[in-house]
């Protein structure tokens, strides 16, 4: 038999051989490089499918830049206001006229016709700026590349045309690095383009050597006139060749190279501005020598000025009025908000220019009252001779423009000073009784016009102990002179008794009454230590309120209870005659139609029963709802009247809040009446319409019901149609 040999069982797997490390390092090196190299493949893809689409987004749009004149001239923003003459009929009648012209008085901006420059002053900037501008078709694509892919690199190198600087120049849309740079360069591109469909050449050149900027970094000096003017005190028309070429060589950095603080710096543009005007044969040598060796004289004056400049827009229009102080602080306010920017900054881009703001003035009235409150006679009851009394009045129409605002009594003679209509921060006392109670209880249906009343207080808490309040205030300082007698709501309301007002803020809690304030009727002053009985009751807010804020509010009343925001604006343009801001038509209906009616007809008897608190303000011809108020200590009183047309209202108090010198509460309405009754009294309208949604009816004045047959006294009463009382049974 055979010896069978032992050996050692075969492994199943194979013995590897190892693999060389350079061999390895260079497969994933290799790897590494491919996946880069794909990676930067669909990476590109993507890019340039997405800029692609954007380009393409470009060449569908009409998307041009306005050079008009009227646009691009000055660094004005104009305020205008509509014409009480106008007449479309007339093609010379003008619907709109300047209100105010507000600039920047460092920044020295002149138009000039193209006409009126010297041929060697446009070759000066076309050959240092853009040899090629009369060739091109608004894009020079060669320095566009270049330009484009230096941005791209981090670095920036100015490749645009002359069309694009105008563009950029107007618009402002001058982002530099990465890739909002790149984007602004297409838009520039396809603007430019379409811009040299639009304009001609001459139009472009003109409209950039009026806006080009030649600044030494004081002055802010715009367009060639105001530089030659600001420079060498003379027009443009007046310089020479070597003049020429020192202004032209400034536009690559200003400051840097002006010639008024950085001559050497100058020089060294101004000979490569004469070298590319020899290049390009717009001079000869001799002319080319004559400026090289030429010394010539900076004057650096800024008060120069040539007969070019707008004498309307330019000259001392004196301090601005309280309702273009307004109208000011608006414009910044929507501006920021429309351009997400801060206020600092809109108000520089504001007084920069190139905006056409439209207010909502009354031209006429905002005059009237300006005369009417430093007019001491109107105030004659309170010996303003002798103290310094100060008031404030604003008026509006029911859809909250604001027509007139004078925030004091003295001549103005400053700009964007406090305004008392505005600003400040007083009691409105009384006033606040219609929006706060009376009104939002009626919506309720917690009382009716003849519903009866006890003048009686309620009983509250205060520290811990049971209260009985509010008094009643009186011209002879009476406290807690309740007469315990029945009274209807509309006497309660025409008397001014503060018992009903807290009888119903009881019913519906001070947190409801809080609420219908702030968030139905925007009042903004107010804090959480407003939700109590004083506040809402009888005006005694922790900060007070805004003239402007207790004015607005009332509104409802004659507007069939429409809460609109209060404005000095219509709308606003920009530079290239863009609407940015327009008003919108909104409103919240703050309360229903019937209700403000019924409130209406309630604070007329205010003004026209013989005891009513407003009774001073009665007019003639017109009738006048409304409300005094008068706070606690009395250092405020204010008063605000609903005619058919309009909504105002006046306040009078101390700065430091000291006791107002009379006990004549009521001629707080003879005051609102001096200043403003000669316009209510031109109304077209002399009368509100009662709605269908109201019944006049009578009532009898035993029960307050409706009255019936068997009653014998009866008086006529105004009622929501969905809450009329019952009728009386009679037997008294």
């Amino acid at each position: 038999m055979e010896e069978i040999k032992k050996t050692a069982p075969k492994s199943g797997k194979k013995k590897k051989k190892k693999s060389n490390p350079a061999v390895r390092a260079l497969k994933i090196f290799g790897t590494l490089v491919l996946s880069f190299i794909l990676i930067v493949i669909i990476t590109g893809s993507i890019f340039a499918t997405a800029l692609t689409i954007y380009v393409l987004n470009f060449t569908d749009t009409d998307d041009t830049v306005n050079l008009d004149k009227g646009v691009v001239s000055s660094n004005i923003s104009r305020f205008l206001y509509k014409n009480p003459d106008y007449d479309e009929d007339d093609e010379d009648s003008q619907e709109y006229l300047l209100y105010y012209a507000l600039k920047n008085q460092q920044k020295k901006v002149q138009w000039v016709d193209l006409e009126d420059i010297p041929q060697y002053v446009q070759d000066a900037f076309v050959y240092t700026e853009d040899e090629r501008f009369y060739s091109h078709d608004g894009v020079d694509f060669k320095r566009t590349f270049s330009a484009i892919l230096k941005t791209l690199m981090g670095f920036r190198e100015g490749g645009s045309t002359i069309t694009q600087q105008t563009i950029k120049n107007i618009t402002g849309d001058d982002d530099a690095l990465g890739t909002a740079g790149v984007e602004r360069k297409i838009r520039e591109i396809f603007r430019a383009i379409n811009v040299e469909k639009v304009y001609t050449k001459e139009d472009i050149l003109q409209s950039y050597l009026n806006i080009i900027g030649l600044t030494d970094g004081v002055q802010d000096i715009v367009g060639v006139q105001a530089a030659a003017n600001y420079y060498f005190s003379k027009d443009v028309s007046e310089l020479t060749l070597a003049e020429a070429a020192c202004l032209a060589g400034m536009n690559k950095s200003p400051v840097y190279y002006n010639p008024l603080t950085n001559r050497e710096n100058n020089r060294i543009r101004q000979k490569y501005c004469l070298d590319q005007m020899l290049e390009n044969g717009a001079i000869s040598d001799n002319e080319y020598e004559e400026a090289i060796n030429e010394e010539i004289v900076v004057t650096g004056d800024p008060d120069f000025s040539s007969a070019t400049v707008y004498e309307d827009e330019t000259k001392d229009q004196g301090p601005t009025s309280y309702f273009m102080d307004e109208a000011i602080e608006e414009a910044i306010n929507i501006i920021s908000d429309k351009a997400g920017i801060d206020t600092s900054e809109a108000q520089i881009r504001l007084y920069n220019g190139g905006y056409t703001i439209y207010t909502t003035v009354d031209i006429n009235m905002q005059k009237k009252i300006e005369k009417e409150m430093r007019d001491v006679s109107n105030f004659q009851n309170y010996y303003l001779e002798k103290d310094n009394l100060l008031s404030g009045f604003i008026a509006m129409d029911y859809e909250g423009n604001v027509l007139a605002v004078v925030g004091g009594r003295d001549e103005k003679t400053e700009s964007r000073i406090w305004n008392n209509a505005t600003d400040a921060l007083r009691s409105p006392g009384s006033c606040i009784k219609p929006v706060a109670s009376y009104a939002p209880a009626l919506e309720q249906d917690l009382m009716t016009w003849s519903t009866f009343f006890k003048d009686e207080p309620i009983t509250i808490k205060e520290d811990g102990k049971d209260k009985k309040w509010p008094v009643n205030y009186s011209e002879t300082g009476d406290s807690e002179n309740w007469s315990n007698n029945n009274y209807f709501t509309w006497q309660m309301l025409m008397k001014s008794l503060n018992t009903c007002p807290a009888q119903l803020i009881d019913q519906m809690t001070p947190a409801y009454s809080y609420n219908f304030l702030k968030e139905k009727l925007d009042y903004s002053t107010l804090t959480d230590s407003d939700v109590n009985y004083s506040p809402v009751t009888v005006g005694g807010f922790t900060n007070g309120t805004k003239l402007e804020e207790l004015v607005g509010s009332y509104m409802i009343f004659g507007n069939g209870g429409k809460k609109y925001e209060a404005t000095y604006i219509a709308k606003i343009e920009d530079a290239e005659g863009n609407i940015i801001y327009e008003k919108n038509d909104g409103y919240k209906q703050a309360i229903s139609e019937s209700t403000a009616y019924v409130m209406n007809k309630m604070m007329q008897t205010v003004i026209s029963q013989q005891e009513g608190t407003g009774r001073y303000a009665r007019l003639n011809n017109t009738v006048v709802a409304g409300k005094t108020g008068t706070s606690s200590d009395w250092k405020d009183l204010s008063f605000v009247g609903c005619t058919p047309d309009y909504v105002s209202g006046v306040w009078i108090g101390y700065d430091e809040q000291k006791k107002i010198p009379t006990n004549e509460y009521q001629n707080i309405g003879a005051i609102w009446k001096n200043i403003f009754g000669d316009i209510a009294e031109s109304e077209k309208d002399h009368d509100f319409e009662m709605p269908d949604t109201v019944v006049e009816a009578k009532y009898c004045t035993k029960t307050g019901k409706l009255a019936s047959g068997s009653c014998s006294s009866t008086a006529t009463g105004y009622y929501k149609q969905t809450n009329v009382p019952e009728y009386c049974a009679g037997g008294h």
